[in-house]
């Protein structure tokens, strides 16, 4: 009988050929997790990969941090979808999947596969590609490999791994996410991913208190996430010659209680490319800017992508 059954799915292979072969594959990846009513998902580079879809327009994606998903856009979604298609994406092993950090395909990389085909399979041409923190490694890594589907790179505190000049603060920066990534892990091994996320948010932060402050719906988007610190291996290396190839418009942002290692970045950045422009500065906003002051984070945002 096995015989048999093999012998039927290689006629249909020689019947149908390769392509509807793997339409069929790609019918078999299927969500095993509950999908929110305003998610969709679609099969891409074997997994179901879930983002928020509204408007019509030139596009807009969005790429969350770390422990976050879709929802850290939630005051940008409505807003940006009344002159734009926005798309905003929860990566690889993000909610709505509940991940234990057990696998090996999470990476900056892969995670910049996977938005850069999503973008070609939902054939949104060149799109204003925003990446938040660890989303905005993903997104320059996007850049560095699938450069034909950027008009514009947003980088509000932008996560960028780059040879740094030999001084204290230099160093201190460069070092910054893998302690920031390490704590994490450690911590989540203790088994109280609530204390994880504390300790994770405030370093984050440059800021002791700032998970005490956060909503609670912000705070269950991040415990949501917590476990996939466990699957996180840093940052691909960005050197200068990646950057002077890039030949699309880039925004830089900031908040002004942000940790200045991100201005640091860009600072560095601007060395290797000097047209980069000057980092705009988001009033009265932390990290979380997009959270912190949406109003200014919006207006910057949409200010520029409507430039371009």
């Amino acid at each position: 009988m096995r015989r048999y059954l093999l012998g039927l799915y290689v006629l249909g292979l020689s019947f149908f050929g390769p392509s509807s072969n793997a339409q069929l594959l790609a019918q078999e990846i299927k969500p095993s997790w509950s999908i929110p009513p305003e998610i969709k998902w679609e099969a891409v580079n074997g997994y179901p990969m879930a983002y928020r879809d509204a408007g019509s327009g030139t596009p807009i994606v969005l790429v969350h941090g770390s422990i976050n998903d879709y929802r850290t856009w939630n005051a940008q979604f409505n807003v940006f979808s009344e002159t734009h298609r926005v798309i905003a994406v929860s990566l690889r092993h993000f909610y709505p999947e509940r991940w234990d950090g057990v696998g090996t395909d999470f990476s900056i990389e892969q995670h910049a596969d996977d938005v850069a085909a999503l973008i070609e399979k939902l054939n949104l041409g060149k799109v204003h590609l925003v990446g938040h923190s660890r989303g905005g490694a993903v997104v320059i890594e996007v850049a560095k490999s699938h450069p034909e589907v950027i008009r514009t790179l947003v980088l509000p505190d932008a996560s960028i791994e780059m040879p740094m000049p030999e001084t204290t603060e230099a160093k201190e920066a460069a070092g910054s996410t893998k302690k920031l990534v390490g704590t994490l892990q450690t911590n989540l091994k203790t088994g109280d991913p609530v204390k994880a996320a504390e300790v994770f948010v405030d370093m984050a932060n440059a800021a002791p208190g700032t998970w005490l402050k956060l909503s609670e719906p912000v705070k269950e988007m991040i415990l949501a996430n917590i476990y996939t610190g466990l699957g996180d291996k840093g940052r691909p290396l960005t050197s200068c010659d990646d950057l002077k190839k890039f030949d699309f418009p880039v925004l830089l942002m900031t908040g002004d209680k942000s940790p200045k290692k991100f201005e640091l970045f860009y600072s560095e950045m601007r060395k290797c490319k000097d047209d980069l422009p000057q980092t705009i500065v988001i009033p009265n906003a932390g990290h979380a800017m997009q959270r912190n002051n949406p109003e200014a984070f919006n207006k910057v945002t949409l200010a520029f992508v409507s430039q371009h």
